[in-house]
């Protein structure tokens, strides 16, 4: 039990989505400090407070309904998926079209391309 204990922990793809989930989570911190500290409170500057928390706040019988605090997860849910897509998805899609080979393109005239040209052009006819 000891050796598939051992073998499941050392598995390569177990430690690639452990460094993964490692570098989200570090992104996720510095993403939500950047919304925290540098955009909400230039919110305060535009709308006199650093989030919207207090700003739409709806009682009705005793309870509460916080658009406001929504709308502030949403401005850092926004921030997130925006740095992650201009900071992680864009330069790895660059670096996969720079690092293409000729073997990973499909080959031009494979013999059944050329079969399917001759069926149309017999078809035009």
């Amino acid at each position: 039990m000891l050796k598939q204990f051992k073998e499941f922990v050392v598995r390569p793809g177990l430690i690639e989505v452990a460094v993964g989930l490692v570098m989200a989570l570090a992104t996720a911190a510095l993403i939500g400090a950047l919304v925290e500290k540098i955009i909400m409170p230039i919110v305060g500057i535009l709308f006199g407070q650093p989030n919207f928390d207090d700003v739409m706040i709806v009682t009705i019988n005793n309870s509460e309904i916080m658009f406001g605090a929504f709308i502030t997860a949403l401005v850092t849910f926004v921030s997130i998926a925006f740095a992650v897509f201009f900071f992680v998805v864009l330069p790895y899609q660059a670096y996969l079209a720079r690092t293409r080979t000729a073997e990973e393109e499909p080959a031009a005239d494979q013999e059944d391309l050329i079969l399917l040209r001759e069926i149309r052009d017999a078809l035009k006819r």
